[in-house]
């Protein structure tokens, strides 16, 4: 019976509707399971990688009594899915309040935007707060981690991973000698401290080869 209701009131919503509506279902779901996974401390955030980064570098000193210096990285798991979220309920409530469809886009697109910077902004925060603290990042060499950004081949750059310093979960910079470069989400082994405490890592499979 529920189901049948449930049928009649999808057949009864217009395509714009359906749109908002599906957005908004499925990706709450993935919201939800995210918010479960960080309880239990599965949690995971990768950022969107292919051959690129996305990511946005601030560093602004416009006045004598502020000044950002860090790597703010807007684009990840978390954001995308807030994004998407705030944008299908955005288009809901917008779409049922008698608007258009146009200006539920627009407005919807606003909301998922201002919700994905939101997002990226707490990412961001909570990082900084990890790394707060006095610890010694010589005692990072030998301990594993993850590569949360790409890490260029050789040198030519530098990624970051998380990995555990003293007993507290960090963001770090990293760099590697020789090989290929290493993607996010590949297990890594931290070998050596480079200057500016910079991380030289090796795939953990190349270290068992």
């Amino acid at each position: 019976m529920i189901l049948l209701n449930l049928g009649d009131w999808w057949v009864a919503l217009s395509g714009p509707q359906q749109v908002f509506w599906g957005i908004s279902i499925v990706f709450s779901i993935l919201f939800l399971i995210q918010f479960v996974f960080s309880l239990i401390g599965l949690d995971a955030d990768t950022d969107i990688d292919g051959d690129i980064d996305i990511e946005v570098s601030s560093d602004i000193d416009t006045d004598p009594g502020f000044g950002l210096d860090a790597d703010f990285t807007v684009f990840s798991v978390r954001s995308i899915i807030a994004f998407f979220t705030f944008f299908g309920w955005t288009g809901v409530l917008v779409l049922n309040a008698g608007r258009s469809t146009l200006t539920a886009i627009t407005f919807a697109s606003i909301a998922g935007i201002l919700a994905m910077l939101l997002v990226g902004y707490l990412i961001y925060i909570f990082s900084k707060l990890s790394q707060d603290g006095n610890y010694n990042i010589n005692n990072a060499v030998f301990n594993t981690g993850k590569v949360y950004l790409t890490i260029p081949p050789a040198e030519s750059g530098e990624g970051k991973i998380h990995v555990i310093i003293d007993g507290t979960m960090r963001e770090m910079e990293a760099t590697t000698r020789e090989g290929e470069k290493i993607p996010t989400g590949a297990d890594i082994r931290v070998v050596e401290v480079l200057e500016n405490n910079v991380l030289l890592v090796e795939p953990i499979e190349n270290l068992l080869e």
